[in-house]
């Protein structure tokens, strides 16, 4: 019989089984530096089965230690893990320190980084100059489709103004990131059976309303850059 998750004084009653805001974090950040459960329950001084119960509980609680002890492992902060930084502007934090180089990114590398779709940013004029508005999106077959409203992007996609996309990822604590710009000609999709096909990506807008508008870039030019902190 296999021995339960080593508890945490500061836990509650059992949970049922639907990571919380900490516990996705902490699941993320550690996906995101290509850690296994073990190498961050080893760095953190903690039962394995103890990390994966965090990850996979929607009310578990470490205590103050053990949120200090999982930043540590995971090279970032306590606030981040807790979501402490959610409402505040992206890069508003400390400095993460280091030599920050810039690296130019080739047209494969900048698309690899917006494969799996995201958000990023539907950048173009209207009438009183230029706007940026996020839009979420997937790439299929090497162009990037997202969906939209019957609003201000429609209405400038209509009216032949030109339209790119950016798309961007900041590790704050790690003070480092990536930037790509997508630029080429924008269509709004028309055809029913093209409609079907898209439907299929079920690209689902954060936002609420009536988001029917679906529209395809056609990459002419992509263009990329990556910032690294050298130590």
């Amino acid at each position: 019989m296999s021995a339960a998750p080593p508890s945490d004084p500061s836990d509650g009653p059992d949970p049922p089984s639907v990571p919380g805001d900490l516990g996705r974090r902490v699941a993320r950040r550690r996906k995101d530096l290509g850690l296994s459960v073990d190498e961050v329950a080893s760095r953190a001084g903690m039962h394995p089965s103890y990390l994966a119960y965090v990850e996979s509980n929607s009310v578990a609680r470490p205590s103050e230690a053990t949120c200090i002890r999982l930043a540590g492992a995971l090279a970032t902060t306590v606030p981040w893990l807790r979501g402490g930084t959610v409402d505040r502007p992206v890069g508003a934090g400390a400095s993460a320190g280091g030599i920050p180089e810039l690296h130019v990114l080739d047209p494969d590398e900048s698309l690899r980084h917006l494969d799996g779709g995201g958000i990023g940013r539907a950048v173009f004029d209207d009438d009183d100059g230029p706007v940026a508005l996020p839009v979420n999106y997937k790439m299929v077959d090497g162009a990037l489709v997202f969906r939209t409203g019957d609003g201000t992007i429609a209405t400038a996609l209509r009216a032949g103004h030109p339209l790119s996309v950016e798309v961007d990822h900041l590790d704050e604590v790690q003070g480092e990131g990536w930037s790509v710009l997508v630029r080429g000609t924008a269509t709004e999709v028309t055809d029913p059976g093209r409609l079907a096909e898209l439907a299929d990506l079920h690209i689902e807008p954060w936002a609420d309303g009536d988001r029917h508008t679906v529209v395809v870039l056609e990459p002419a030019t992509v263009t990329g850059r990556r910032i690294v902190r050298r130590h």
